[in-house]
């Protein structure tokens, strides 16, 4: 059993990865941009990786969660406590924010300004109501795979939970990418917008996402969790 402050550092670690690896790699595309850049695909699989990889590495201290609607799931099936919830919310807005900073040192000025530091941004004369369903869902599926992989006790794919939620995140990615820069995750979102003072569209990253992930949680929950 592992202690609330190492579940915290864990999920500070984890977020920081997921934020350092994704928004570093939009600052990377941006940079290379006179040579065609990296793409999408390259971007999507920088955040799946990055996810995959820390969901391998810490799942078993923290969940795994590095994303306040992965959170609000798990709390809304009653698998955390509020207070609990809370401070692993902190932890993940902590863990983004370290990362946007330390990026916004090390990135040329220039380049991560052109993309606000990799801060999710709607497309041109994209309405806001689109993009918030759109992060919903994509992270509906996120959460869902979530608890089918990593907290559904009976399945049998536990061990690879990881793979799984990060080729979620990298299928998000490569569909709502160009349309909402594809956040899934409000601390994805706010670490590289408050480091780059880029608040538009904000609520699309926060109301999107924890809708998606409070009903994943209690979809799968009612459905395959509880008992007959």
């Amino acid at each position: 059993m592992y202690n609330t402050s190492q579940k915290l550092i864990a999920e500070f670690i984890g977020t920081f990865a997921l934020i350092f690896f994704g928004a570093g790699s939009i600052c990377t595309d941006q940079y290379l941009h006179s040579t065609g850049g990296i793409g999408l695909l390259a971007i999507a699989l920088a955040h799946g990786l990055a996810i995959g990889i820390m969901v391998s590495a810490l799942g078993h201290i923290s969940g795994g969660h590095f994303n306040p609607a992965v959170t609000i799931g798990i709390w809304v099936t009653k698998r955390l406590s509020t207070l609990d919830a809370i401070l692993y919310w902190v932890a993940q807005l902590a863990g983004a924010t370290a990362a946007a900073f330390l990026l916004k040192a090390v990135v040329p000025e220039d380049t991560w300004r052109a993309v606000a530091l990799g801060t999710p941004a709607l497309a041109r004369d994209f309405p806001s109501w689109a993009a918030m369903s759109l992060e919903a869902v994509t992270t509906f599926f996120l959460v869902f795979v979530v608890f089918a992989t990593a907290v559904d006790e009976k399945g049998t794919f536990k061990s690879i939970a990881g793979f799984g939620i990060g080729l979620s995140i990298t299928l998000g990615i490569l569909v709502a990418g160009p349309l909402t820069g594809a956040a899934l995750n409000p601390a994805r979102a706010f670490g590289p917008a408050l480091a780059a003072t880029h608040w538009a569209n904000w609520g699309v990253y926060w109301v999107g996402p924890l809708a998606g992930g409070f009903l994943a949680g209690l979809l799968y929950d009612s459905l395959f969790l509880k008992k007959a």
